[in-house]
């Protein structure tokens, strides 16, 4: 009798499920990675636009900017301040405000659920603590 070559179909079926499970445990896992990578964007983004707004105000004699577009403009010596105002890692725009409603100025993203006000905000008065706002 001749032994059989190649896999039989059950064999076939139960290496395509564990592939499938092996999947989605990958699909799961780096799911939750692309949020993570979106709040470092945001805090890293927040950080550079804190400078460039601190930079502001020194040049221009403890005024701070209208509005982040304020920050591309160039300034006396013909540099801005920032190349160009990026959205957050949402696709939505940093929210800023002068003056401020807890500081000087607000400026923070809206987060993953990209409404104002909630507790997925991230501030850039919470930076150096890590927090969400």
């Amino acid at each position: 009798m001749r032994a059989n070559e190649g896999f039989s179909l059950l064999e076939l079926i139960l290496v395509m499920v564990i592939m499938g499970i092996l999947a989605g445990m990958v699909a799961f896992a780096v799911a939750g990675r692309g949020n993570q990578a979106r709040e470092v964007r945001a805090r890293a983004d927040l950080s550079v636009y804190q400078n460039a707004i601190e930079a502001y105000a020194l040049e221009h004699q403890d005024k701070y900017p209208k509005s982040l577009s304020d920050l591309a403009v160039p300034n006396k010596a013909g540099r801005s301040y920032i190349q160009q105002i990026k959205p957050d890692g949402w696709g939505e725009q940093y929210v800023y405000a002068y003056p401020g409603k807890k500081n000087k100025y607000d400026l923070y993203s809206m987060g993953a659920d990209r409404i104002s006000g909630t507790e997925d905000d991230i501030s850039v008065w919470d930076i150096d603590t890590g927090e969400s706002n």
